[in-house]
């Protein structure tokens, strides 16, 4: 979301586990110190998919002599699954929305490796072995903001899987601050000035470092989980996928750009999974995701502020643009406030009508810790509430602040039996059932901001829930939902009941 206050990028912290880098921070443009005793090898993808078999493009710069490039595949646990080397080249770090054109190294992707997201940690060829991860170690020992890019291994062909896991590299990408910038701050002051009649449309590029690991990162730490910057794969999507691994269920996996350039990347596909922070998204991935739940596909989204911004993908798919800034609109202003900017999805055609919820409904807690927060539940009776012991009006997740860091929320009333109830003004689908509700605090001290809406009432809550048109749509309606997933047993309960009754 973006902010009116400066939130500068997340400064890198000592890592957990052996393969914490001793190598000096990049700077917050990309470009390698100037230290000849330890470069630094930084790199990205062509692409960021491959499937199995295919080759994968890697662009890197560094000063030393050669380059190792060792794969990781985060799941039930991160595995190392082989690597690559070759002479370093050096090319100069580019601007945040220009292909940067470093120069490139093919590695083909064996045949037999199964979809997943991988990691590359990059590093001077002399610089010896692999520091391999210990047993059951996660993604988030492999996090940094230099030496490491990500790609998604999508399969060479239909599986046996019944669930397609969606990456949200344009998200990643909206938030890396590689090359100097990215989709948020002020105007440059090459944009229109004030006044102007057409919208500022702001751009970034997926050819940089960054994207989900290896770059800076715009936000506030997260005070609930200080170990990784929230848009990153760490934070949220590689706790999922590890729950989701663990928990035996099998998923290919696929990016939002795989499902933007091809209409049929769903097919076959009981359950498509979003989880964490899907916030960008480009009109024909949210065509084909809706094509795909009227074809009677399921879709579960584990986050929130999901589908709240529009953006258009070149036709080459390495450049990324967002309208948000209405005609006029002044340097600095916090956009959300405002209506008339193009890349709203609410503006034109609401999010709700997909998801069922919006975060204009909810609302946003962005620095610090929050005041426990957890939705009060109803219709206890649902399946998908099977084996949690919870009963109407108890809470869920309050003393772990379930709700936030960004949540979403449907218009709705009271009945006559004091449950919650979805109005339709906002374009939540009929039939919508609300499972539960958290009112946000009203009061500016408790730190909660929101977005402009339609009802300009003070009354704010995230809802989660689900509807059924074509395929069935289940909402957790909270950002912080998979960090829930190891502390909180009825959380895990509920998630396991939705992946196997949708799935």
């Amino acid at each position: 979301m973006t902010t009116t206050r400066p939130a500068p990028p997340t400064p890198e912290r000592p890592q957990p586990g052996r393969l914490e880098s001793p190598l000096p921070e990049a700077r917050s443009d990309g470009a390698h110190p100037a230290d000849d005793a330890h470069p630094l090898v930084d790199g990205y993808p062509a692409s960021p998919s491959v499937r199995a078999g295919g080759v994968l493009r890697l662009h890197l710069s560094t000063r030393a002599d050669r380059f190792r490039a060792d794969f990781f595949r985060c799941g039930a646990e991160v595995r190392h699954m082989g690597g690559t080397g070759g002479p370093g080249r050096y090319a100069p770090a580019g601007r945040y929305d220009q292909d940067w054109h470093w120069p490139g190294h093919d590695f083909t992707v064996p045949a037999h490796w199964p979809s997943g997201v991988y990691i590359a940690v990059l590093r001077p060829h002399a610089s010896g072995p692999p520091d391999l991860p210990e047993p059951g170690a996660g993604a988030e020992h492999l996090d940094a903001r230099h030496s490491r890019l990500l790609f998604v291994v999508t399969p060479a062909g239909p599986t046996k899987a019944r669930v397609l896991y969606k990456v949200p590299v344009l998200t990643y990408h909206a938030y890396n601050q590689s090359g100097g910038g990215s989709l948020y701050g002020s105007l440059r002051t090459d944009d229109p000035p004030p006044g102007a009649d057409t919208p500022v449309t702001q751009a970034v590029t997926l050819r940089r470092p960054g994207g989900g690991i290896g770059g800076p990162v715009k936000g506030y730490p997260d005070a609930h989980d200080p170990r990784t910057p929230r848009q990153t794969f760490a934070h949220w999507d590689a706790p999922f996928v590890a729950w989701l691994e663990r928990g035996g269920f099998t998923a290919d996996y696929c990016t939002d750009l795989d499902l933007h350039q091809d209409p049929h990347r769903a097919d076959g596909y009981r359950l498509l999974l979003s989880a964490g922070h899907d916030e960008y998204w480009s009109a024909p991935a949210r065509r084909h995701v809706t094509a795909f739940r009227d074809r009677g596909g399921n879709l579960a989204v584990f986050g929130a502020n999901t589908c709240w911004w529009r953006v258009t993908v070149s036709a080459d798919g390495t450049t990324v643009r967002c309208a948000k800034h209405p005609p006029g609109a002044a340097p600095g202003v916090d956009v959300d406030r405002l209506r008339g900017a193009p890349g709203h999805w609410w503006e034109s055609e609401p999010e709700n009508t997909l998801t069922g919820v919006s975060y204009r409904n909810g609302g946003g807690h962005w620095e610090g810790p929050r005041a426990p927060l957890g939705f009060t539940v109803q219709h206890t009776g649902h399946e998908l509430f099977a084996g949690t012991g919870l009963r109407d009006g108890d809470v869920l997740g309050a003393e772990h602040a379930l709700v936030g860091y960004e949540c979403d929320g449907a218009a709705h009333r009271r009945d006559g039996a004091g449950r919650a109830v979805a109005t339709g003004a906002d374009g939540t689908p009929p039939g919508f059932t609300i499972l539960g509700v958290a009112d946000l605090p009203a009061d500016p001290a408790a730190g909660w901001h929101t977005a402009v809406r339609e009802d300009d009432g003070p009354g704010r809550a995230a809802t989660f829930g689900l509807y059924t048109s074509g395929g069935t749509v289940f909402t957790a309606a909270t950002v912080d939902w998979p960090r829930l997933l190891a502390l909180d047993p009825r959380v895990r309960t509920i998630t396991h009941n939705v992946v196997t009754a949708l799935s």
